[in-house]
């Protein structure tokens, strides 16, 4: 019997292909690799190789709070995530959540369902609606038989790695609250009024903190008069925040 929860990630053969911002079925491989070739991730892969991943990409839209997969299930696809954000989850042997990472538009996720294990090692929540496009895993194996296609998938995971290790040297080199003024300088720009659409705990997972830790940070920064807070809104003291930014735009 397969497990209901998993359901959902066999949609390409049970159930129809959600439309993509309502466009018509004819245009449903443009848009589909008009976005693939707006990502950070793509954007130096062949043509060639993005023409083949769209053919095999099936997108769909959801909704904040949903699950796309859990801890432990069968993995039948890994994802691309084109708007939105999701949390990946992990759960400790004494029963406690750990945010291993928000997935920001652009990155993939899922992918060591492909090379080295067969269920997914983390749980996947929605944190923002957006839209992702899931990817079979049989199907891509497909296109790793083609040389070309192997070549740019390689160069993928390398950049992939990069990110890992830039991610720990991030947290290693700055303190939470250089971690979160420069999450905010990536994420909104040089907005002085920022309003997050993730929640408090997933703000703190964002930076690398925990949440009690995070609540400390929002309370100090208030104090020193850097922010003040309203809800998910954040607003920056423009003379803090004016020097802030200068100090990252100066070269090494």
């Amino acid at each position: 019997m397969i497990n209901p929860r998993v359901i959902n990630y066999i949609y390409d053969s049970r159930q129809p292909v959600p439309s993509v911002s309502g466009l018509q079925e004819e245009h449903r491989f443009m848009d589909i690799l008009a976005m693939i070739d707006r990502t950070d991730f793509f954007s130096s892969v062949a043509d060639k190789s993005k023409e083949l991943l769209a053919q095999i990409c099936i997108p769909r839209q959801v909704s904040k709070k949903e699950t796309l997969f859990y801890e432990g299930d069968k993995g039948f696809s890994f994802y691309l995530l084109v708007s939105g954000a999701v949390g990946l989850y992990k759960h400790t042997p004494d029963g406690r959540e750990i945010v291993i990472k928000v997935v920001k538009p652009g990155e993939p996720f899922a992918e060591v369902i492909l090379f080295e294990q067969e269920s997914y090692p983390v749980t996947a929540v929605v944190l923002k609606a957006g839209l992702l496009f899931a990817i079979p895993k049989h199907q891509f194996n497909c296109l790793l038989e083609r040389p070309d296609f192997r070549t740019d998938f390689i160069a993928m995971l390398m950049r992939k790695q990069r990110y890992l290790a830039e991610r720990i040297r991030f947290l290693t080199m700055h303190d939470v609250e250089d971690r979160l003024f420069l999450h905010i300088l990536e994420h909104y720009g040089k907005n002085q009024k920022v309003i997050t659409a993730l929640s408090k705990k997933d703000m703190a997972a964002a930076i690398g903190a925990t949440p009690e830790t995070y609540s400390r940070l929002l309370n100090r920064l208030s104090k020193e008069g850097k922010i003040k807070t309203e809800g998910n809104t954040i607003h920056i003291n423009e003379q803090f925040w004016n020097t802030f930014v200068k100090e990252q735009e100066k070269p090494f």
